[in-house]
């Protein structure tokens, strides 16, 4: 906190600042996946899992595929396949030393999003990973999470980013250029931007599953 002059340390100080809750949001969370739930992440195509390691250090990364990909077991409980990806494996690894778990439910065009807490867990229950498999492939494992919370989290967020309206976005020559990024970030091994662009590229076309 040395380079930050006026921190908040306090649930008190906190309440000063920004108020209390009304009642609608203290009595909004539910604690199983009702019918509205369900559906919600049936048409969800993309989830964010927040996770944490056991000193404390936090990790956020996306999980997406085709809609309704996360498995609902029953009102409790649902399945998030592990696709293909970088092979880090930060959310597993957390898990493995910390259960707890926050999702966060996206649908496109939708400004309101769907937010579960619980106990996460990797697995790899075979009629499980079948029932998730995708192109032909099964999953080789997936995140099994105890759901605890369940709420609607409100658009303002949405509203105020203009995520959804096209107009609102930068031409494709003003983006940022991941190959860029990545081939500076891992300047040691002297790999120019074309070399990790092909790289992206072929590892999205050939890995995806």
């Amino acid at each position: 906190m040395g380079k930050f002059q006026d921190v908040i340390q306090t649930e008190k100080e906190l309440e000063q600042l920004a108020g209390k809750p009304g009642d609608l949001v203290n009595n909004k969370v539910i604690g199983n996946l009702d019918h509205h739930c369900r559906h919600f992440i049936s048409l969800s195509p993309l989830v964010f899992i927040a996770t944490s390691g056991e000193n404390g250090s936090c990790d956020c990364s996306p999980r997406g595929d085709a809609a309704g990909f996360v498995y609902i077991v029953d009102d409790h409980t649902l399945v998030i396949p592990e696709r293909p990806g970088n092979r880090r494996y930060d959310s597993l690894r957390n898990l493995l030393a910390n259960p707890h778990i926050g999702l966060i439910f996206v649908i496109p065009g939708l400004e309101e999003t769907l937010r579960v807490n619980g106990k996460g867990y990797v697995i790899r229950d075979r009629e499980l990973m079948e029932r998730m498999s995708a192109q032909g492939k099964v999953p080789a494992a997936g995140i099994g999470v105890e759901v605890e919370e369940c709420f609607i989290h409100c658009a303002k967020a949405f509203k105020r980013s203009g995520t959804w309206k096209p107009e609102s976005w930068l031409l494709k020559e003003s983006l940022p250029d991941p190959a860029v990024i990545l081939a500076e970030h891992a300047g040691k091994l002297r790999l120019s931007s074309r070399e990790v662009r092909a790289a992206l590229n072929e590892s999205y076309e050939k890995r995806l599953y």
